[in-house]
Protein backbone atom coordinates (compact mmCIF):
# COMPACT_ATOMS: atom_id res chain seq x y z
CA UNK A 1 0.00 0.00 0.00
CA UNK A 2 1.27 3.46 -0.81
CA UNK A 3 0.06 6.60 0.88
CA UNK A 4 -2.73 6.85 -1.71
CA UNK A 5 -4.27 3.49 -1.07
CA UNK A 6 -7.07 2.72 1.33
CA UNK A 7 -7.32 1.26 4.79
CA UNK A 8 -10.77 0.06 5.69
CA UNK A 9 -12.32 -1.13 8.90
CA UNK A 10 -13.32 -0.05 12.36
CA UNK A 11 -10.59 1.14 14.68
CA UNK A 12 -10.32 -2.28 16.39
CA UNK A 13 -8.76 -0.90 19.54
CA UNK A 14 -7.74 -3.93 21.56
CA UNK A 15 -4.63 -2.36 23.01
CA UNK A 16 -5.27 1.19 24.02
CA UNK A 17 -8.99 1.71 23.93
CA UNK A 18 -10.35 4.54 21.80
CA UNK A 19 -11.41 6.58 24.75
CA UNK A 20 -14.08 5.64 27.24
CA UNK A 21 -17.16 4.05 25.75
CA UNK A 22 -20.58 4.78 27.19
CA UNK A 23 -21.55 2.30 29.84
CA UNK A 24 -18.17 0.58 29.63
CA UNK A 25 -18.95 -0.97 26.25
CA UNK A 26 -16.06 -1.92 24.05
CA UNK A 27 -15.20 0.97 21.72
CA UNK A 28 -14.88 -1.36 18.74
CA UNK A 29 -18.46 -2.50 19.15
CA UNK A 30 -19.69 1.05 18.66
CA UNK A 31 -17.60 2.29 15.73
CA UNK A 32 -18.91 1.78 12.22
CA UNK A 33 -16.64 0.83 9.32
CA UNK A 34 -14.49 3.77 8.30
CA UNK A 35 -12.35 4.04 5.17
CA UNK A 36 -9.20 6.20 5.19
CA UNK A 37 -8.09 7.17 1.69
CA UNK A 38 -5.10 9.48 2.14
CA UNK A 39 -1.97 10.10 4.15
CA UNK A 40 -3.63 13.10 5.77
CA UNK A 41 -6.50 10.98 7.03
CA UNK A 42 -4.01 8.46 8.40
CA UNK A 43 -2.23 11.26 10.26
CA UNK A 44 -5.47 12.70 11.65
CA UNK A 45 -6.66 9.24 12.73
CA UNK A 46 -3.83 8.49 15.17
CA UNK A 47 -5.40 10.06 18.32
CA UNK A 48 -8.59 8.09 17.67
CA UNK A 49 -6.64 4.87 17.20
CA UNK A 50 -4.84 5.32 20.53
CA UNK A 51 -7.53 7.09 22.55
CA UNK A 52 -5.21 10.03 23.32
CA UNK A 53 -2.92 12.47 21.56
CA UNK A 54 0.58 10.99 21.64
CA UNK A 55 3.60 13.06 22.58
CA UNK A 56 7.23 11.97 22.20
CA UNK A 57 5.99 8.62 20.94
CA UNK A 58 6.83 5.95 18.40
CA UNK A 59 3.73 4.05 17.32
CA UNK A 60 3.05 1.00 15.17
CA UNK A 61 -0.44 0.16 13.89
CA UNK A 62 -0.95 -3.36 12.53
CA UNK A 63 -2.79 -4.04 9.29
CA UNK A 64 -4.48 -7.26 8.24
CA UNK A 65 -5.62 -8.73 4.93
CA UNK A 66 -3.94 -8.17 1.59
CA UNK A 67 -4.66 -6.33 -1.61
CA UNK A 68 -5.32 -2.66 -1.88
CA UNK A 69 -7.32 -2.54 1.34
CA UNK A 70 -6.05 -3.17 4.85
CA UNK A 71 -7.91 -3.53 8.11
CA UNK A 72 -6.62 -1.92 11.27
CA UNK A 73 -5.41 -4.29 13.96
CA UNK A 74 -3.59 -3.83 17.25
CA UNK A 75 -1.56 -0.81 18.21
CA UNK A 76 1.74 -0.47 20.10
CA UNK A 77 3.21 2.73 21.52
CA UNK A 78 6.53 3.47 23.18
CA UNK A 79 8.12 6.69 24.35
CA UNK A 80 10.98 7.80 22.10
CA UNK A 81 14.26 7.05 23.94
CA UNK A 82 16.26 10.25 24.46
CA UNK A 83 19.48 8.53 23.37
CA UNK A 84 19.59 7.58 19.65
CA UNK A 85 21.76 4.62 20.58
CA UNK A 86 18.68 3.00 22.14
CA UNK A 87 16.44 3.49 19.12
CA UNK A 88 17.17 0.14 17.47
CA UNK A 89 16.35 -1.85 20.60
CA UNK A 90 13.16 0.13 21.15
CA UNK A 91 12.06 -0.33 17.54
CA UNK A 92 12.73 -4.06 17.72
CA UNK A 93 10.81 -4.42 20.98
CA UNK A 94 7.88 -2.47 19.58
CA UNK A 95 7.64 -4.50 16.37
CA UNK A 96 8.14 -7.89 18.03
CA UNK A 97 5.59 -7.20 20.75
CA UNK A 98 2.89 -6.23 18.27
CA UNK A 99 3.51 -9.10 15.85
CA UNK A 100 3.70 -11.78 18.53
CA UNK A 101 0.69 -10.36 20.36
CA UNK A 102 -1.37 -10.58 17.19
CA UNK A 103 -0.13 -14.11 16.51
CA UNK A 104 -1.25 -15.26 19.96
CA UNK A 105 -4.78 -14.26 18.98
CA UNK A 106 -4.65 -16.05 15.66
CA UNK A 107 -4.22 -12.91 13.53
CA UNK A 108 -1.42 -12.48 11.02
CA UNK A 109 -0.04 -8.99 10.57
CA UNK A 110 0.37 -8.27 6.86
CA UNK A 111 1.53 -4.68 7.13
CA UNK A 112 2.30 -1.80 9.46
CA UNK A 113 1.77 1.94 9.61
CA UNK A 114 4.56 3.65 11.57
CA UNK A 115 4.34 7.02 13.33
CA UNK A 116 6.91 9.14 15.13
CA UNK A 117 5.47 12.07 17.10
CA UNK A 118 7.43 14.82 18.80
CA UNK A 119 7.02 18.54 19.24
CA UNK A 120 9.92 20.89 18.34
CA UNK A 121 12.29 21.98 21.06
CA UNK A 122 13.33 25.62 21.64
CA UNK A 123 14.49 27.14 18.37
CA UNK A 124 13.63 23.99 16.42
CA UNK A 125 11.16 23.62 13.55
CA UNK A 126 8.87 20.77 12.70
CA UNK A 127 10.90 19.99 9.61
CA UNK A 128 14.07 19.73 11.70
CA UNK A 129 12.28 17.31 14.02
CA UNK A 130 11.26 15.25 10.98
CA UNK A 131 14.86 15.05 9.76
CA UNK A 132 16.19 14.26 13.23
CA UNK A 133 13.72 11.38 13.64
CA UNK A 134 14.24 10.00 10.14
CA UNK A 135 16.79 7.39 11.37
CA UNK A 136 14.27 6.23 13.98
CA UNK A 137 11.55 5.81 11.37
CA UNK A 138 13.99 3.86 9.20
CA UNK A 139 14.86 1.59 12.12
CA UNK A 140 11.16 0.91 12.70
CA UNK A 141 10.84 -0.06 9.04
CA UNK A 142 13.88 -2.34 9.07
CA UNK A 143 12.89 -4.05 12.36
CA UNK A 144 9.45 -4.77 10.94
CA UNK A 145 11.15 -6.06 7.80
CA UNK A 146 13.16 -8.52 9.89
CA UNK A 147 9.81 -10.01 10.88
CA UNK A 148 8.67 -10.12 7.24
CA UNK A 149 6.12 -7.39 7.85
CA UNK A 150 6.37 -4.40 5.48
CA UNK A 151 5.78 -0.87 6.68
CA UNK A 152 3.39 0.54 4.10
CA UNK A 153 3.54 4.11 5.41
CA UNK A 154 5.76 5.96 7.88
CA UNK A 155 4.68 9.39 9.11
CA UNK A 156 6.17 12.10 11.27
CA UNK A 157 3.77 14.35 13.20
CA UNK A 158 5.21 17.56 14.59
CA UNK A 159 4.21 21.19 15.07
CA UNK A 160 0.74 20.68 13.64
CA UNK A 161 2.08 19.21 10.37
CA UNK A 162 2.83 15.76 8.99
CA UNK A 163 5.49 14.32 6.66
CA UNK A 164 5.69 11.00 4.85
CA UNK A 165 8.99 9.11 4.92
CA UNK A 166 7.75 6.84 2.11
CA UNK A 167 6.85 9.44 -0.53
CA UNK A 168 9.49 11.49 -2.34
CA UNK A 169 7.07 13.29 -4.66
CA UNK A 170 7.22 16.95 -3.61
CA UNK A 171 4.01 17.67 -5.45
CA UNK A 172 2.28 15.26 -3.10
CA UNK A 173 4.41 15.49 0.03
CA UNK A 174 6.30 18.82 0.07
CA UNK A 175 9.43 19.22 2.17
CA UNK A 176 7.67 21.71 4.45
CA UNK A 177 5.03 19.08 5.19
CA UNK A 178 1.28 19.41 5.11
CA UNK A 179 -0.90 20.84 7.85
CA UNK A 180 -2.89 18.49 10.04
CA UNK A 181 -6.66 18.77 9.85
CA UNK A 182 -8.51 20.73 12.50
CA UNK A 183 -9.20 18.57 15.57
CA UNK A 184 -12.51 16.79 15.31
CA UNK A 185 -12.95 17.25 11.56
CA UNK A 186 -11.60 13.92 10.25
CA UNK A 187 -13.80 11.04 9.16
CA UNK A 188 -12.70 8.94 12.13
CA UNK A 189 -13.40 11.85 14.48
CA UNK A 190 -16.94 12.06 13.14
CA UNK A 191 -17.43 8.31 13.56
CA UNK A 192 -16.08 8.45 17.12
CA UNK A 193 -18.33 11.37 18.03
CA UNK A 194 -21.33 9.55 16.57
CA UNK A 195 -20.47 6.49 18.67
CA UNK A 196 -20.12 8.62 21.82
CA UNK A 197 -16.39 7.98 22.24
CA UNK A 198 -14.11 10.68 23.59
CA UNK A 199 -10.42 11.15 22.95
CA UNK A 200 -8.21 12.44 25.72
CA UNK A 201 -5.47 15.00 25.48
CA UNK A 202 -1.93 13.90 26.19
CA UNK A 203 -0.94 11.19 28.63
CA UNK A 204 0.61 13.88 30.81
CA UNK A 205 -2.87 15.25 31.43
CA UNK A 206 -3.86 11.81 32.70
CA UNK A 207 -0.80 11.45 34.96
CA UNK A 208 -1.12 14.89 36.53
CA UNK A 209 -4.48 13.91 38.02
CA UNK A 210 -2.84 10.98 39.85
CA UNK A 211 0.42 12.51 41.08
CA UNK A 212 0.94 13.47 44.73
CA UNK A 213 0.41 17.05 45.77
CA UNK A 214 3.30 19.46 45.39
CA UNK A 215 3.52 22.51 47.59
CA UNK A 216 4.46 23.62 51.07
CA UNK A 217 2.02 24.03 53.94
CA UNK A 218 -0.73 21.71 52.72
CA UNK A 219 1.77 18.97 51.86
CA UNK A 220 3.35 19.30 55.30
CA UNK A 221 -0.07 19.13 56.96
CA UNK A 222 -1.01 15.99 55.01
CA UNK A 223 2.30 14.31 55.79
CA UNK A 224 1.89 15.15 59.47
CA UNK A 225 -1.58 13.58 59.39
CA UNK A 226 -0.13 10.46 57.76
CA UNK A 227 2.54 10.28 60.46
CA UNK A 228 0.03 10.64 63.27
CA UNK A 229 -2.37 8.10 61.82
CA UNK A 230 0.44 5.60 61.28
CA UNK A 231 1.57 5.94 64.89
CA UNK A 232 -2.00 5.39 66.10
CA UNK A 233 -2.73 2.40 63.85
CA UNK A 234 0.52 0.46 64.10
CA UNK A 235 -0.11 -1.02 67.58
CA UNK A 236 -3.49 -2.31 66.35
CA UNK A 237 -2.23 -3.68 63.05
CA UNK A 238 0.22 -6.12 64.63
CA UNK A 239 -2.65 -8.11 66.16
CA UNK A 240 -5.27 -10.06 64.22
CA UNK A 241 -8.19 -8.62 66.17
CA UNK A 242 -6.83 -5.12 65.77
CA UNK A 243 -6.39 -5.59 62.07
CA UNK A 244 -10.01 -6.71 61.74
CA UNK A 245 -11.17 -3.62 63.62
CA UNK A 246 -9.04 -1.31 61.47
CA UNK A 247 -10.39 -2.99 58.33
CA UNK A 248 -13.99 -2.42 59.39
CA UNK A 249 -13.32 1.18 60.41
CA UNK A 250 -11.55 1.80 57.11
CA UNK A 251 -14.47 0.47 55.10
CA UNK A 252 -17.00 2.43 57.15
CA UNK A 253 -15.07 5.64 56.51
CA UNK A 254 -14.58 4.74 52.84
CA UNK A 255 -18.32 4.20 52.41
CA UNK A 256 -19.05 7.52 54.09
CA UNK A 257 -16.61 9.41 51.84
CA UNK A 258 -17.82 7.50 48.78
CA UNK A 259 -21.38 8.69 49.47
CA UNK A 260 -20.05 12.23 49.85
CA UNK A 261 -18.36 12.03 46.46
CA UNK A 262 -21.51 10.54 44.94
CA UNK A 263 -23.58 13.48 46.17
CA UNK A 264 -21.12 16.13 44.99
CA UNK A 265 -21.15 15.32 41.30
CA UNK A 266 -18.47 17.17 39.28
CA UNK A 267 -19.67 19.71 36.76
CA UNK A 268 -16.85 18.85 34.33
CA UNK A 269 -13.90 16.50 34.11
CA UNK A 270 -10.38 17.79 34.60
CA UNK A 271 -8.18 19.56 37.10
CA UNK A 272 -10.91 21.90 38.34
CA UNK A 273 -12.97 18.86 39.27
CA UNK A 274 -9.97 17.36 41.08
CA UNK A 275 -9.46 20.53 43.13
CA UNK A 276 -13.10 20.38 44.19
CA UNK A 277 -12.74 16.72 45.14
CA UNK A 278 -9.68 17.58 47.23
CA UNK A 279 -11.83 19.88 49.33
CA UNK A 280 -14.27 17.03 50.08
CA UNK A 281 -11.58 15.06 51.92
CA UNK A 282 -9.88 16.16 55.15
CA UNK A 283 -6.24 15.41 55.93
CA UNK A 284 -7.21 13.00 58.72
CA UNK A 285 -9.76 11.12 56.60
CA UNK A 286 -7.27 10.80 53.77
CA UNK A 287 -4.55 9.55 56.13
CA UNK A 288 -6.85 6.91 57.64
CA UNK A 289 -7.92 5.65 54.22
CA UNK A 290 -4.40 5.65 52.78
CA UNK A 291 -3.11 3.48 55.63
CA UNK A 292 -6.22 1.31 55.90
CA UNK A 293 -6.26 0.46 52.19
CA UNK A 294 -2.71 -0.91 52.36
CA UNK A 295 -4.36 -4.08 53.66
CA UNK A 296 -4.95 -6.47 50.79
CA UNK A 297 -8.35 -7.75 51.92
CA UNK A 298 -9.63 -4.24 52.61
CA UNK A 299 -8.42 -3.10 49.20
CA UNK A 300 -10.26 -5.99 47.54
CA UNK A 301 -13.48 -4.96 49.29
CA UNK A 302 -13.02 -1.40 48.06
CA UNK A 303 -12.46 -2.73 44.54
CA UNK A 304 -16.09 -3.85 44.50
CA UNK A 305 -17.10 -0.26 43.61
CA UNK A 306 -16.36 -1.06 40.00
CA UNK A 307 -19.57 -0.65 38.01
CA UNK A 308 -22.84 1.21 37.75
CA UNK A 309 -23.32 4.36 39.78
CA UNK A 310 -20.59 3.35 42.23
CA UNK A 311 -17.75 3.46 39.69
CA UNK A 312 -17.46 7.19 38.87
CA UNK A 313 -17.32 8.49 42.48
CA UNK A 314 -14.99 5.62 43.41
CA UNK A 315 -12.56 6.57 40.63
CA UNK A 316 -12.59 10.19 41.83
CA UNK A 317 -11.95 9.02 45.39
CA UNK A 318 -9.00 6.81 44.41
CA UNK A 319 -7.51 9.68 42.42
CA UNK A 320 -7.89 12.03 45.37
CA UNK A 321 -6.26 9.55 47.76
CA UNK A 322 -3.39 8.97 45.31
CA UNK A 323 -2.73 12.70 45.38
CA UNK A 324 -2.50 12.58 49.19
CA UNK A 325 0.46 10.16 49.24
CA UNK A 326 2.94 12.98 49.65
CA UNK A 327 6.55 13.12 50.71
CA UNK A 328 7.97 9.85 51.99
CA UNK A 329 4.59 8.13 51.60
CA UNK A 330 4.95 7.81 47.83
CA UNK A 331 5.00 4.00 48.00
CA UNK A 332 1.63 4.01 49.76
CA UNK A 333 0.05 5.26 46.53
CA UNK A 334 0.48 1.84 44.88
CA UNK A 335 -2.80 0.22 46.05
CA UNK A 336 -4.72 3.46 45.45
CA UNK A 337 -3.37 3.85 41.94
CA UNK A 338 -4.15 0.19 41.37
CA UNK A 339 -7.76 0.75 42.46
CA UNK A 340 -7.97 3.74 40.12
CA UNK A 341 -6.56 1.65 37.27
CA UNK A 342 -8.96 -1.19 38.02
CA UNK A 343 -12.07 1.02 38.02
CA UNK A 344 -10.91 2.77 34.86
CA UNK A 345 -10.42 -0.57 33.11
CA UNK A 346 -13.73 -1.90 34.41
CA UNK A 347 -15.56 1.12 32.98
CA UNK A 348 -13.85 0.91 29.57
CA UNK A 349 -11.08 3.53 29.91
CA UNK A 350 -7.94 1.59 29.03
CA UNK A 351 -5.87 4.77 28.65
CA UNK A 352 -6.18 5.91 32.26
CA UNK A 353 -6.04 2.30 33.44
CA UNK A 354 -2.63 1.77 31.84
CA UNK A 355 -1.19 5.01 33.18
CA UNK A 356 -2.51 4.46 36.70
CA UNK A 357 -1.14 0.92 36.81
CA UNK A 358 2.23 2.03 35.41
CA UNK A 359 2.45 4.68 38.15
CA UNK A 360 1.50 2.07 40.75
CA UNK A 361 4.39 -0.10 39.59
CA UNK A 362 6.74 2.88 39.74
CA UNK A 363 5.66 3.49 43.35
CA UNK A 364 5.97 -0.20 44.27
CA UNK A 365 7.48 -2.51 41.63
CA UNK A 366 6.46 -5.52 43.70
CA UNK A 367 2.75 -4.72 43.71
CA UNK A 368 1.47 -7.88 42.07
CA UNK A 369 -2.17 -6.86 41.71
CA UNK A 370 -1.10 -3.90 39.56
CA UNK A 371 1.16 -6.13 37.47
CA UNK A 372 -1.59 -8.69 36.98
CA UNK A 373 -4.12 -6.08 35.91
CA UNK A 374 -1.65 -4.47 33.52
CA UNK A 375 -0.86 -7.81 31.94
CA UNK A 376 -4.57 -8.61 31.70
CA UNK A 377 -5.09 -5.42 29.70
CA UNK A 378 -2.11 -6.28 27.50
CA UNK A 379 -3.58 -9.74 26.91
CA UNK A 380 -6.92 -8.24 25.86
CA UNK A 381 -8.82 -9.99 28.64
CA UNK A 382 -12.34 -9.09 29.64
CA UNK A 383 -12.62 -7.33 33.03
CA UNK A 384 -15.89 -9.18 33.58
CA UNK A 385 -13.91 -12.19 34.84
CA UNK A 386 -12.48 -10.07 37.68
CA UNK A 387 -15.83 -8.39 38.32
CA UNK A 388 -17.44 -11.82 38.67
CA UNK A 389 -14.85 -12.83 41.23
CA UNK A 390 -15.44 -9.69 43.29
CA UNK A 391 -19.20 -10.13 43.13
CA UNK A 392 -18.87 -13.72 44.39
CA UNK A 393 -16.65 -12.57 47.25
CA UNK A 394 -19.19 -9.89 48.20
CA UNK A 395 -21.99 -12.47 48.14
CA UNK A 396 -19.97 -14.81 50.36
CA UNK A 397 -19.20 -12.03 52.83
CA UNK A 398 -22.83 -10.89 52.99
CA UNK A 399 -23.97 -14.47 53.54
CA UNK A 400 -21.50 -14.85 56.41
CA UNK A 401 -22.72 -11.61 57.95
CA UNK A 402 -26.34 -12.71 57.62
CA UNK A 403 -25.48 -16.00 59.32
CA UNK A 404 -24.06 -14.07 62.27
CA UNK A 405 -20.40 -14.72 61.47
CA UNK A 406 -18.07 -11.74 61.50
CA UNK A 407 -16.11 -11.57 58.19
CA UNK A 408 -12.42 -12.00 58.81
CA UNK A 409 -10.14 -9.17 57.73
CA UNK A 410 -7.87 -11.64 55.99
CA UNK A 411 -10.67 -13.35 54.06
CA UNK A 412 -11.86 -16.97 54.33
CA UNK A 413 -9.61 -19.94 54.90
CA UNK A 414 -7.42 -20.80 51.92
CA UNK A 415 -9.41 -22.44 49.19
CA UNK A 416 -12.80 -21.49 50.66
CA UNK A 417 -15.46 -23.95 51.66
CA UNK A 418 -15.59 -25.52 48.22
CA UNK A 419 -11.87 -25.52 47.55
CA UNK A 420 -12.09 -22.73 44.96
CA UNK A 421 -9.54 -19.96 44.96
CA UNK A 422 -10.55 -16.68 46.54
CA UNK A 423 -8.99 -13.24 46.26
CA UNK A 424 -5.42 -13.13 47.49
CA UNK A 425 -5.31 -16.65 48.93
CA UNK A 426 -4.02 -20.07 47.89
CA UNK A 427 -4.61 -23.48 49.37
CA UNK A 428 -1.88 -24.83 51.58
CA UNK A 429 0.82 -26.35 49.44
CA UNK A 430 -0.76 -25.00 46.26
CA UNK A 431 1.69 -24.25 43.48
CA UNK A 432 1.29 -20.79 41.94
CA UNK A 433 -0.37 -20.88 38.53
CA UNK A 434 2.45 -19.07 36.74
CA UNK A 435 5.72 -17.58 37.89
CA UNK A 436 5.38 -13.87 38.65
CA UNK A 437 7.01 -11.27 36.48
CA UNK A 438 10.47 -10.39 37.70
CA UNK A 439 10.90 -7.10 39.52
CA UNK A 440 11.58 -4.28 37.12
CA UNK A 441 10.03 -6.13 34.21
CA UNK A 442 7.03 -4.66 32.45
CA UNK A 443 3.92 -6.82 32.41
CA UNK A 444 3.71 -8.41 29.01
CA UNK A 445 7.46 -8.54 28.53
CA UNK A 446 10.31 -6.11 28.15
CA UNK A 447 12.05 -3.84 30.59
CA UNK A 448 9.88 -1.37 32.41
CA UNK A 449 10.42 2.14 31.01
CA UNK A 450 10.27 5.42 32.86
CA UNK A 451 6.74 6.52 33.76
CA UNK A 452 7.25 10.07 32.57
CA UNK A 453 9.31 9.06 29.57
CA UNK A 454 6.71 6.84 27.93
CA UNK A 455 4.78 3.71 28.67
CA UNK A 456 5.83 0.25 27.73
CA UNK A 457 4.76 -1.07 24.35
CA UNK A 458 1.01 -0.95 24.57
CA UNK A 459 0.29 -3.86 22.33
CA UNK A 460 -2.52 -6.28 21.98
CA UNK A 461 -3.94 -8.57 19.44
CA UNK A 462 -5.70 -7.43 16.34
CA UNK A 463 -8.80 -8.24 14.42
CA UNK A 464 -11.70 -9.46 16.50
CA UNK A 465 -9.79 -9.58 19.81
CA UNK A 466 -9.96 -13.34 19.98
CA UNK A 467 -7.94 -13.33 23.17
CA UNK A 468 -10.62 -11.49 25.11
CA UNK A 469 -12.95 -13.54 27.20
CA UNK A 470 -13.74 -14.64 30.70
CA UNK A 471 -13.92 -17.75 32.78
CA UNK A 472 -15.12 -18.70 36.19
CA UNK A 473 -12.92 -19.44 39.15
CA UNK A 474 -10.87 -16.30 38.68
CA UNK A 475 -8.90 -15.10 41.68
CA UNK A 476 -7.22 -11.83 42.47
CA UNK A 477 -3.78 -11.77 44.02
CA UNK A 478 -2.43 -9.08 46.25
CA UNK A 479 1.06 -7.97 47.06
CA UNK A 480 1.77 -11.14 48.97
CA UNK A 481 0.78 -13.53 46.21
CA UNK A 482 2.51 -15.08 43.26
CA UNK A 483 0.73 -15.55 40.00
CA UNK A 484 0.16 -14.32 36.53
CA UNK A 485 -2.28 -14.38 33.70
CA UNK A 486 -3.42 -17.66 32.32
CA UNK A 487 -4.48 -18.35 28.78
CA UNK A 488 -7.84 -18.53 27.04
CA UNK A 489 -8.99 -15.23 28.42
CA UNK A 490 -8.70 -16.24 32.09
CA UNK A 491 -7.02 -14.24 34.84
CA UNK A 492 -5.76 -17.10 37.05
CA UNK A 493 -3.88 -16.38 40.22
CA UNK A 494 -2.27 -18.62 42.78
CA UNK A 495 0.33 -17.98 45.41
CA UNK A 496 1.48 -17.88 48.97
CA UNK A 497 0.58 -15.20 51.48
CA UNK A 498 3.37 -13.02 52.80
CA UNK A 499 3.33 -10.34 55.46
CA UNK A 500 0.21 -8.17 55.02
CA UNK A 501 0.93 -4.83 53.41
CA UNK A 502 -1.01 -3.09 56.18
CA UNK A 503 1.71 -4.10 58.67
CA UNK A 504 4.41 -2.18 56.83
CA UNK A 505 5.99 0.47 58.97
CA UNK A 506 5.76 3.86 57.22
CA UNK A 507 9.08 5.02 55.86
CA UNK A 508 9.17 8.12 58.05
CA UNK A 509 8.85 6.02 61.20
CA UNK A 510 11.59 3.52 60.44
CA UNK A 511 14.51 4.37 62.68
CA UNK A 512 17.83 4.25 60.91
CA UNK A 513 16.34 2.95 57.66
CA UNK A 514 16.69 4.60 54.30
CA UNK A 515 13.30 6.00 53.32
CA UNK A 516 13.65 4.81 49.76
CA UNK A 517 15.57 1.60 49.68
CA UNK A 518 15.44 -1.02 46.94
CA UNK A 519 11.97 -1.36 45.50
CA UNK A 520 10.70 1.77 47.20
CA UNK A 521 8.97 4.74 45.75
CA UNK A 522 10.10 6.44 42.57
CA UNK A 523 11.55 9.79 43.76
CA UNK A 524 9.53 11.63 41.15
CA UNK A 525 6.32 10.37 42.73
CA UNK A 526 7.28 10.97 46.34
CA UNK A 527 9.45 14.07 46.48
CA UNK A 528 7.55 17.31 47.17
CA UNK A 529 8.32 20.05 44.70
CA UNK A 530 7.99 23.76 44.71
CA UNK A 531 4.77 25.60 44.19
CA UNK A 532 1.39 25.19 45.71
CA UNK A 533 -2.23 25.75 45.02
CA UNK A 534 -5.18 27.93 45.83
CA UNK A 535 -6.34 28.47 49.38
CA UNK A 536 -8.19 25.44 50.70
CA UNK A 537 -6.05 22.78 49.05
CA UNK A 538 -2.70 22.38 47.32
CA UNK A 539 -2.48 22.38 43.59
CA UNK A 540 -1.54 19.63 41.24
CA UNK A 541 1.54 19.55 39.12
CA UNK A 542 1.08 22.03 36.34
CA UNK A 543 -0.92 24.52 38.44
CA UNK A 544 0.28 27.86 39.71
CA UNK A 545 -0.48 29.37 43.16
CA UNK A 546 -3.64 31.06 41.88
CA UNK A 547 -4.99 27.79 40.42
CA UNK A 548 -4.23 28.66 36.81
CA UNK A 549 -2.62 26.20 34.46
CA UNK A 550 1.09 26.59 33.90
CA UNK A 551 3.49 24.77 31.62
CA UNK A 552 5.17 21.61 32.78
CA UNK A 553 8.57 22.01 34.27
Amino acid sequence: MTHREEITGSSRNEADGAGAAPGGAAPDSLLPQVTLRSTGELADALPYLLGHRPEDSMVLVALHDSGRQGRFGGRARLGIPPEPGNWRAAAGQLALGLVTGSARRGSTVTGMVAYVCQEPGPGETGREVMERLRPLAQLMRTECGRLDVPVVEALCLSDGRYWSYCCSDEACCPVEGRPMGLPGTSVLAAASAFAGLRVRGSLEEVRVRLRPWEGTSAVAAQEAALDGTAAALLPRLVETAGRAQVAELTMELAEQVHRRFSTARPEAEGLDSDLRDDQLLSHEEAATLVHGLQDRATRDRAAEWMEGEDAAPALRLWRALSRRCVGSYGEHAAPLLTLAGWVAWSTGDDVEAREALAMALAADPGHLFARLLHRAIDEGLDPESVRRCLREERTRRNAARAAGARPMADGPPPGGSDGAAVPGEAAEGQVPAVEPVAAGERPGGGAEPDVDGGAAPESAGAGSADGAGSAGGTAIAGEGDAGSVGGAGTLAVGGVERRPASCRVPARLRAGVNRRGPGRADPRLSRPGKGGGPLGGPGLRGRAHDGRRRGDR
